[in-house]
């Protein structure tokens, strides 16, 4: 990922309710959601968060999908690798032993799902 790019990301992550409903996307990672249950969730206007969607995904966040009527808005996920990479491409100057807590970081939200025996 190129600084540029780097920058459009973070810029269109710096406002509060872009923040949410970026993160409010990755919970509801991969079936996404209407941009109106975005906008009920977030207790925002329709027509703000049709601006505030339409930012992320310029900067490439989320993509989104006619399903019917409704339009339903999903976080990608490889951007979020891209920028995470981004960020540490250089970590440590070469002591990889350095990062181990940051990428222990990342394993524990992405562990697969216990199924429940309701």
């Amino acid at each position: 990922m190129e600084s540029n790019h780097a920058l459009t990301v973070f810029a269109a992550l710096s406002q509060a309710t872009r923040l949410d409903t970026f993160r409010l996307l990755m919970e509801h990672e991969p079936e996404g959601l209407p941009a109106g249950d975005i906008a009920r969730r977030l207790a925002v206007p329709q027509n703000t968060m049709s601006t505030h969607l339409a930012i992320l995904t310029r900067a490439g966040l989320i993509e989104s999908e006619r399903h019917s009527r409704s339009i339903v808005y999903r976080a990608v996920v490889d951007r979020v690798r891209e920028i995470a990479s981004f960020l540490v491409q250089d970590c440590c100057g070469g002591r990889p032993d350095l990062c181990e807590p940051l990428i222990a970081e990342f394993t524990p939200c992405c562990a697969p799902k216990e199924p429940s025996h309701a």
